[in-house]
């Protein structure tokens, strides 16, 4: 399966749980998104699917992804955990692929506390997703379970928390879209920075706001002078093929993953920031790249 290099982990844990082979394939430098071209050079005959992440909310070039998975006969399961309420070209994220997953994690637009939402328009996969999230369970014949199944299932308790905030998607969205104009506004003209761009037709979430330091400043130090003014931040994810379990998937060129995580940083993005917050972390940057 190929997945981008630039994600976090849970998106290429599952292939490891199946017993298949992750690929790594680099991110276009710009969007960070996993590259169309990048997923073309690595398809071999063994390959069997594309897990194109929509990186921090940001969408993928899905158009070009489903057109390569088309010619090559591929399955796509999007990676849309942090991308709800995103779209491409019209059309919302996880809804493109055969499959498309969300989360509802404590720190998602909206969160059940844990858990998450898988999407597809297989009315038969679907079916058999319900039947293996509890314990592959055929309750025709009582507690006969004809495959290893899992404990997967969200309560109702926590449905229902999800639905009530699902009712204000459109409220969040238009918060997690200001916090990005006022960044962009900020900081989109300092000659060191450059923010994750959209693609063409492309709708972020803007779940996190992310910055690339174009001149290498230490990000260590930028944290620790953030942090002191009561500011948090936190790296980009570090590329998959540098964790232990992953080292022997081997790796191909993945510079771009690299040089994002090497210069890349996560602002403060949270609904529950006010305008005032943002503008005074934009303040601080601004401060600290003046200082050098």
């Amino acid at each position: 399966m190929i997945v981008p290099a630039l994600t976090f982990v849970a998106t290429v844990n599952p292939v490891m749980y199946v017993g298949a082979r992750p690929v790594f394939a680099d991110v276009n430098i710009n969007t960070w998104n996993i590259d169309p071209s990048a997923i073309e050079k690595n398809i071999t005959p063994k390959t069997r699917a594309i897990i194109p992440v929509h990186l921090y909310g940001n969408p993928c070039e899905m158009d070009k992804i489903m057109e390569i998975a088309k010619k090559h006969g591929l399955f796509v399961i999007e990676d849309a955990t942090e991308s709800l309420g995103a779209q491409y070209a019209g059309r919302y994220t996880g809804t493109y692929g055969d499959y498309g997953c969300f989360s509802f994690n404590g720190n998602k637009t909206i969160t059940t506390g844990g858990g998450g939402m898988i999407v597809g328009n297989d009315p038969e996969g679907m079916d058999h997703l319900k039947f293996l999230v509890n314990q592959a369970r055929d309750e025709t014949r009582g507690y006969f379970h004809p495959e290893v199944g899992f404990n997967y299932r969200m309560t109702n308790l926590e449905a229902s928390m999800g639905l009530a905030q699902m009712e204000r998607l459109e409220e969040l969205s238009n918060k997690k879209e200001r916090i990005h104009a006022i960044y962009q506004e900020e900081l989109a003209g300092e000659s060191c920075i450059d923010l994750q761009l959209e693609y063409e037709g492309g709708v972020s979430s803007w779940w996190f706001n992310c910055i690339y330091f174009t001149d290498g400043m230490d990000l260590a130090d930028v944290m620790r002078r953030l942090k002191n003014e009561g500011i948090p931040t936190r790296r980009v994810f570090m590329p998959i093929n540098q964790f232990p379990p992953y080292e022997r998937c081997g790796s191909g060129d993945l510079e771009n993953s690299q040089k994002i995580y090497e210069r890349g940083l996560c602002l403060p993005s949270s609904t529950l920031n006010r305008e005032e917050d943002i503008g005074f972390a934009c303040r601080k940057i601004k401060e600290l790249i003046a200082i050098g």
